[in-house]
């Protein structure tokens, strides 16, 4: 199959023409969210353009099996295996068991997802249902000498790779900026970069969710979870793994030592990262304890997909900046742009040639590291154009797979004009000289002012609740 789409490649920092394993075939998977809480939209804008990725990669011809997992055990408060598990905060804070905390946030969030128009992924597997594969593969690396006991938990060795920071050639101090939260040295292990691939009782007396193991009754660690899940769905070679930025260091780079080391070989050919949102004080994060949700967004009264248009007009890898400004903006933008596209009068015949010349270009846009910004300017390009509409509506219906913003909602509906300000204005004020002529019982006047506005296409009304008016 002919190489249609070009990624930069986390791995190796450069944009490369993207080759699966298997011929039409492609193998991604996603990180899944931690549940113990809402996904707020930073969270959120890493699914939407992971969603974006795999549509354009259907789009384009291939067959696509898309793996997420569902964190609900192991995730500590630092990502460097320190602090509390993150679904016992959970259940802590709101007085329930860790399982009616991950089931309630797990719908929350995929709720979050079909408001946004993300695509479920074909497989979305919890950690908790893949303990053996876990334990499996941990007592692999053991015997094959990468992991080690101490302390009651097992560790893997980093100091058995060649290569451990695999994404950088930044110092150790330098990637450990990507580490969410402050980080407590652990005696335990043999090397500052080793990671924990089990936690037993000795760490962890009141984890609620706890398993026998070889090693004694405990849980696995986060980064042993996307290795095994990815694996058990997608084989020994992935062709892309997906995340946000903060996901590079150190959770994909302890993915990429344990599972290379288990396997033998290279293990996934892409990784494809999001950058943070930010607003005006920093990255958006849990940890300040507000933070803004798709349900906030609605209660603001924002519709959810003038958000995704939002993610859309930035680049998936360069920082963006929330505000309601911006989003206020975005929603006049949105709301014009579907109102054009439900005007266009959808039957007619088809050009074949702009047709295709249009989605060539929508697709070159996409291939170039899912420029969706491009994308959204061919749409505008297409409504600009000489086409009929019948084409070009065929086009934003085609082109709305991938972009998903429910372009066409409007379509063959009797959309209201759109009312020119200074003409509303002008017409109340004739409205209340009609109104005080009438109280002076000038009638002559009132019906000289109703039919001056008659004359320029306005017809009033009265009405119990008042005058009322319409264009003609």
């Amino acid at each position: 199959m002919e190489n249609k789409v070009s990624l930069f490649n986390t791995l190796t920092r450069k944009v490369e023409k993207f080759v699966p394993n298997e011929d039409g075939k492609v193998g991604m998977y996603t990180c899944g969210p931690t549940v113990y809480h809402f996904a707020h939209i930073g969270n959120l804008r890493s699914y939407i353009m992971e969603d974006v990725l795999e549509k354009t990669l259907r789009y384009v011809g291939y067959d696509v099996k898309r793996v997420m997992n569902i964190t609900d055990v192991g995730h500590l408060t630092s990502d460097a295996d320190t602090g509390e598990d993150k679904m016992l905060k959970g259940a802590k804070r709101e007085h329930k068991t860790v399982m009616e905390i991950a089931g309630f946030y797990t719908d929350a969030f995929f709720a979050d997802c079909e408001k946004l128009n993300i695509k479920r992924p074909d497989v979305v597997e919890p950690a908790t249902n893949c303990i053996p594969e876990f334990i499996n593969m941990i007592k692999a690396l053991i015997g094959k000498g990468y992991a080690y006991e101490a302390g009651g938990n097992i560790y893997f060795d980093t100091s058995k790779l060649k290569d451990y920071y695999v994404f950088s050639s930044q110092s150790e101090k330098e990637l450990m900026v990507g580490v969410r939260d402050d980080v407590e040295e652990d005696t335990n292990k043999r090397n500052k970069a080793d990671f924990v691939l089990w936690f037993t009782k000795s760490k962890f007396d009141n984890q609620e969710l706890k398993w026998d193991s070889p090693w004694g009754t405990g849980y696995p660690g986060w980064h042993i979870e996307c290795s095994c899940i990815s694996m058990k769905h997608l084989g020994e070679y992935m062709d892309i793994h997906c995340g946000g930025v903060d996901n590079i260091f150190p959770h994909h780079t302890n993915e990429i030592a344990q599972s290379e080391a288990f396997v033998g070989h290279k293990w996934c050919n892409y990784w494809f990262h999001v950058h943070h949102l930010n607003d005006r004080a920093g990255k958006m994060s849990k940890s300040s304890g507000e933070f803004l949700t798709v349900s906030l967004l609605e209660e603001k009264g924002y519709d959810p997909l003038v958000y995704r248009l939002f993610c859309l007009q930035s680049h998936y890898r360069k920082p963006l900046e929330f505000s309601f400004e911006v989003m206020d903006n975005m929603t006049s933008a949105y709301n014009k742009l579907v109102k054009k596209i439900g005007e266009l009068d959808a039957e007619g015949e088809l050009d074949k040639d702009g047709f295709d010349s249009f989605r060539a270009r929508f697709e070159e846009a996409l291939a170039n590291d899912i420029n969706t910004s491009s994308a959204i300017t061919v749409v505008y390009d297409v409504l600009r154009s000489d086409l009929n509409d019948a084409t070009k509506f065929e086009l934003v219906k085609s082109f709305d797979y991938v972009l998903s913003l429910n372009l066409t909602r409007l379509q063959g509906e009797k959309c209201e004009p759109e009312v020119d300000k200074e003409l509303e204005a002008y017409v109340l004020a004739k409205i209340e000289e009609r109104k005080a002529a009438k109280k002076e019982k000038d009638f002559e006047r009132a019906d000289a002012i109703r039919d001056e506005l008659l004359a320029k296409g306005i017809r009033i009304k009265d009405t119990r609740e008042g005058t009322v008016w319409e264009s003609v």
